[in-house]
């Protein structure tokens, strides 16, 4: 028996799941069956508790309150900050910069960085698979300055070929901005190798960490990047909070995003100075207790074994992708090597909104539409696909409670 089923036998996904309250209750009489994971996952009880503690023992504004509610308050919310550094092995707190969510980080980088560094005829490298959050600001970049996109491409199985990514790098490209694990096919890109073509032309570049930060371990220190943004509701956490690391000489160089309290240091109607990073950007009342509640997440996460955790979700997958290729009309839509714990795929006949409506009556929770990733579907030649993704909760029977219920619209169905 090799390394990786030891650590499968050895993960207790039961007591896992015993952590996560909603995973108890039942749908249309079934089970459920959470498959979405990719869209947003579910929220262990360490992080519903603290949530509630922070908002019904200890909640009060953060920064500047001279009394005790609010320096409990900001304590929280800070040592939050403290664990995302730790977790991600940022340099230090100056690095790590709370947002609404990776979305509005990515736009913060392209409004900040983007509109003081970049100009026309300058260009930003992104790939075929990429979210629209990690295309659309950097098209609203391109009509305020006039920078150019170029589009490394994708191969059938959803890999990236490096040498074609090579391709479109040149002396004039500034930025390369690419997702660390894609959304739709799960594929992981080959991000140090990235890393290396991007300085190589003194590009720096920027890793969508959404999914990355969920199924790969992440250390911004050895990756290579320049900016590393992700979502805390992907991770386990609360809706409403983001994170973006950037090295700390790029903060000191952007100007503010936004304009407001408490990313000021001097204020006169004739002149404002800015408080330093990470400060700078987060103008007015930050997301609080979303915050801390994204610090509870990891520190849930630090409290299961991530390595058996990594393999159990491999296992879940590779069960996934052979159960499902089983199925007459089901084809699988990427199947890169070594990809993470998420798989789409087409039924003959059958809309995936009509399959993902069907499944739900069985109980099972699946994604069904382009995935934001219009562009990418239009390369794979579909309009959409049905995406199943697995967590550090779901189970082997889920997969065959899946497999099941696509039988049964087929019948329905077709």
């Amino acid at each position: 028996m090799n390394k990786v089923d030891t650590k499968v036998l050895s993960y207790d996904v039961a007591k896992i799941r015993a952590d996560f309250p909603i995973l108890a209750r039942e749908i249309h009489g079934k089970p459920l069956v959470y498959l979405d994971s990719a869209a947003s996952a579910q929220k262990p009880k360490l992080v519903l508790d603290t949530m509630t503690r922070a908002l019904s023992h200890d909640y009060a504004n953060v920064h500047r309150g001279a009394y005790y509610l609010s320096e409990t308050s900001t304590a929280h919310y800070e040592s939050a900050r403290e664990k995302v550094r730790a977790f991600i092995n940022a340099r230090n707190l100056k690095e790590v910069v709370f947002t609404k969510g990776a979305t509005e980080a990515i736009n913060l980088v392209a409004a900040a960085w983007g509109r003081k560094f970049l100009k026309a005829g300058d260009e930003i490298v992104l790939t075929a698979v990429e979210h629209h959050s990690n295309i659309v600001p950097w098209q609203l970049l391109r009509e305020a300055t006039g920078c150019e996109l170029r589009i490394a491409p994708v191969n059938p199985d959803g890999s990236i070929d490096i040498e074609a990514f090579a391709k479109v790098v040149g002396p004039k490209t500034k930025l390369i901005a690419v997702a660390h694990v894609s959304n739709v096919l799960g594929t992981v890109l080959p991000v140090q190798a990235i890393a290396d073509l991007a300085h190589s032309v003194g590009a720096k570049l920027l890793l969508d960490g959404c999914q990355g930060i969920v199924h790969e371990h992440v250390d911004v220190q050895t990756l290579g990047c320049d900016f590393y943004v992700f979502s805390g509701h992907k991770l386990y956490g609360p809706t409403g909070i983001g994170i973006l690391w950037a090295r700390e000489e790029l903060l000191e160089a952007m100007p503010p995003y936004q304009g407001g309290g408490d990313m000021i240091d001097i204020v006169t109607f004739a002149k404002t100075t800015w408080a330093p990073p990470p400060a700078k950007f987060e103008a007015g009342t930050p997301p609080i207790v979303e915050a801390i509640g994204l610090g509870a997440a990891v520190d849930y996460l630090n409290s299961i074994d991530r390595a058996a955790a990594s393999a159990h979700e491999h296992a879940l997958l590779r069960y996934a992708m052979t159960s499902l290729a089983q199925i007459p009309g089901v084809r699988l839509i990427g199947t890169a090597p070594g990809k993470a714990a998420v798989q789409s795929f087409v039924m003959d006949g059958a809309h995936p909104h009509d399959l993902a409506t069907v499944l739900d009556r069985s109980g099972v929770c699946v994604r069904a539409g382009h995935h934001c990733a219009q562009p990418l579907m239009e390369i794979l030649g579909v309009t959409a696909t049905t995406r199943a993704s697995f967590g550090i909760y779901n189970t082997m029977g889920e997969v065959d409670a899946l497999v099941a219920a696509l039988r049964k619209a087929q019948d329905v169905l077709l």
